[in-house]
This record gives structure tokens, C-alpha cells and sequence, in this order.
């Protein structure tokens, strides 16, 4: 009786030392690379740079956009009036400016020759007067007095003629760099106004940045509006990406330029094309959005992965699962490729939590298995037979 026994002992220790082994076998196996992540969700809050009444929009929330495509306008009669007036102030510093550089005319330079010449005769006859006027005194045949006014004369002569002289020299100078610096820079001020009027008319139409489509139309039309406050939000839509975190001990797996496998619950079979575009050079703690049981004090690092087939069923914000299976995001290799079980609820939870344990709708789900146990129970059955 012994001997059997000790066999069989002996067989159960063999299968245990084989299932012990084949266990650290499987788990010593490098697992292919699973992430999880969200379609960044890339939005443009779009508005006017003028201020002004909103005359129209031409869009409504769900529609396409294309880029270059008008949106809206504003009310373009404040901004014409003050284009009109930023070109009428250019045309008035233009034609200073050009009176500055064109300095005198040359009748104004001939007048002024002719005073010079007419108060150069008053001189030479107040100085012969007053030369007379000498002489006469030095023969006491005129007073004192007499000689003074001559002299005054004589001076007050000189005084003119040099004045026509300072003025014919300024003509024939022209205008002074000064004054000619100072009317190029009232032209080039007024230029600059009439360049912001012009953007201003031009900001009062409302273009599309890119192709997306629209979220949110935040006003209507007529309603009074301050520069950059929100009008639409437009979602982007091209490129699509993918955000997601790694953490270190598998970040090497992640390269820019690897091709990867994305899930999504609406496609479980059938999945996208990613490529690697960006691995953040930080490193951060796990964001909560993202958060897994056994991450959630780990330090990752963001990556950033370009769908290179997306279509109108990936939406932003989509939960998405990442495989790097084979290393290089092909389907090939395997007849059928499973998607790997993300370690969330549908409700946005880790699976395990407590958030998910207590969740209300798995509850109810709960108490409705349970009823539906408790009727096959056989003390139910045995009541239903004893109330037949």
C-alpha cells in the first residue's frame, strides 16, 4: 500500500515541478507591449480681432469646415469710414512731405532777390547821406542832432538789407533737414494708420485656420462683440493623434517612426495604423484620465502617436488601445490578431477599483444576476412547487 503511494506523490510533485516551470517559463517571456490612451482631442476657439456687431455667420455646429472658408463677418461700415479717413490724413502728410523736398518756388526766390536789391539801394543812400552828414558837422553847419538821425538811418538800412539777405539765402537753401525729417515722419505715421485700417477691414471677415469640423457656435448674429472673445470652436480634424504614456522600464520600445496597432471598442477586429511621431524628453506623473493600478505613481513619459488611417469613425476623446505586438504594427504573422483587455470599465475606471466595484450601473447589473440566480435556486423551485 506504500508503494502506490509514494508513486503517487511522487507524480504529483513531478506535475507540480512541471506547471511551476512552465509558469515561470510564460511569465519570463517578454509580453508584447500593450499601452492605452485617448485621440488627442485638438480644438480652435476662433474669433474676431476686431470689435464690432456680427453681422452674419454662415456655418452651423456639425458642419464641415475647409480651410480659407468664410465663417462669419462683422459690421464693415465703422471700418470703411476710418479707411477713408486713414487715406485722406496720407494724402494730406503726402503733400507736406513733397512741399519739403520741393523747398521754394522760384518766384518766391526772385521776390526775394528783388527786396535784397531794393534794401541794398535804401543802404548805400543812408550811408552817402550819412557820409554828407559828417562832413557837414565837422563845419558845425549842422547840429548833433541832425548827424544822429542820419546814423540812425544809416543803421536801420543795414538791418533791412541784411534780413533780405538771410531770407534769400533760406529760399535758395530750401527747407531745413529737420523740418523735412519731421514731415517723412508724419507720412510714414499716417501710412501706418491707413495699413492698420486696411488689416482692420480685412479682420472683420472670419476664415477657417483648417479643416475640422465645428463644435460650438457661441454667438449669433447681432450680438456686440469685444476683440478675441470666442465665436466657433472648431475641432481639427487632420492629422488625427493619439495620446498615450509610457513608462520607463518600456520606453525603449517606443521609438519615433514604429508603427503600432490601434483599438478602439467600435472596431474591435478591425484595427488602425499608428506611427510613433513624438516621445516627450520628460518624464511626468501618470495623468488620471489615463491612470492604471499599476502606474499610478510611476513617473511615464507622453508619446504622441499619427493615425495614418483614420476615418470618420475615430473621434476625439476615443478611449484606444496601442499593441506592439511583433514590434513592428503589422498584422501579418498571426491568422487573428485579439485585442489585448484594457485594464479599464467602460465607464472610464480602473478595472479592480473601488470607483468600479461601486459603480451604480454595475450594480443594478448585479442585483438583476442575482435575482435571476435566486429564481433557478432549488429552495425557489421548491417554493413554486409547494404554492402549486
Amino acid at each position: 500500500m506504500k508503494k502506490p503511494v509514494v508513486v503517487i506523490l511522487l507524480i504529483v510533485i513531478l506535475i507540480a515541478a512541471l506547471g511551476g516551470g512552465w509558469w515561470w517559463y510564460q511569465s519570463s517571456r517578454q509580453q508584447p507591449l500593450t499601452l492605452y490612451g485617448n485621440v488627442d482631442i485638438r480644438t480652435v476657439n476662433m474669433s474676431f480681432r476686431v470689435g464690432g456687431r456680427l453681422a452674419s455667420l454662415t456655418v452651423d455646429e456639425g458642419d464641415n469646415i475647409r480651410a480659407g472658408q468664410t465663417l462669419g463677418e462683422l459690421d464693415r461700415a465703422p471700418y470703411e469710414n476710418a479707411l477713408l479717413q486713414a487715406q485722406a490724413n496720407v494724402s494730406t502728410a503726402q503733400a507736406q512731405y513733397d512741399l519739403m523736398m520741393a523747398g521754394y518756388r522760384a518766384e518766391e526766390i526772385a521776390q526775394a532777390a528783388a527786396a535784397v536789391k531794393q534794401a541794398q539801394a535804401a543802404y548805400d543812400y543812408a550811408q552817402n547821406f550819412y557820409q554828407r552828414q559828417l562832413g557837414l558837422r565837422a563845419s558845425s553847419a549842422i547840429s548833433a542832432n541832425d548827424l544822429e538821425n542820419a546814423r540812425s538811418s544809416r543803421d536801420q538800412a543795414q538791418a533791412t538789407l541784411k534780413s533780405a539777405q538771410d531770407k534769400l539765402r533760406q529760399y535758395r537753401a530750401g527747407n531745413r533737414p529737420q523740418e523735412i525729417a519731421q514731415a517723412k515722419a508724419s507720412l510714414e505715421q499716417a501710412q501706418a494708420a491707413l495699413a492698420q485700417a486696411k488689416l482692420d477691414l480685412h479682420d472683420t471677415v472670419l476664415t477657417a485656420p483648417s479643416d475640422g469640423t465645428l463644435m460650438t457656435r457661441a454667438v449669433e448674429p447681432g450680438t456686440m462683440l469685444n476683440a478675441g472673445g470666442t465665436v466657433l470652436t472648431l475641432s481639427l480634424t487632420h492629422p488625427v493623434w493619439v495620446r498615450a504614456y509610457v513608462d520607463e522600464k518600456n520606453l525603449g520600445q517606443a521609438q519615433p517612426g514604429q508603427e503600432v496597432l490601434l483599438y478602439t471598442d467600435s472596431r474591435p477586429d478591425k484595427p488602425y495604423h499608428g506611427k510613433i511621431g513624438f516621445v516627450s524628453p520628460s518624464a511626468e506623473f501618470t495623468p488620471k484620465t489615463v491612470e492604471t493600478p499599476d502606474l499610478r505613481t510611476d513617473l511615464v513619459y507622453r508619446l504622441r502617436i499619427v493615425v495614418t488611417d483614420a476615418d470618420g469613425a475615430l473621434r476625439q476623446g476615443m478611449p484606444v488601445t496601442i499593441s506592439f505586438s511583433h514590434g513592428n504594427g503589422h498584422e501579418g504573422g498571426r491568422h487573428r490578431l485579439k485585442r489585448p483587455e484594457p485594464p479599464f470599465s467602460r465607464y472610464g475606471q480602473a478595472s479592480g477599483s473601488a470607483a468600479h466595484l461601486h459603480d451604480p450601473r454595475r450594480l443594478r447589473h448585479r442585483a438583476g444576476g442575482a435575482r435571476r440566480r435566486g429564481e433557478n435556486h432549488p429552495d425557489a423551485n421548491a417554493r413554486r412547487i409547494a404554492q402549486a
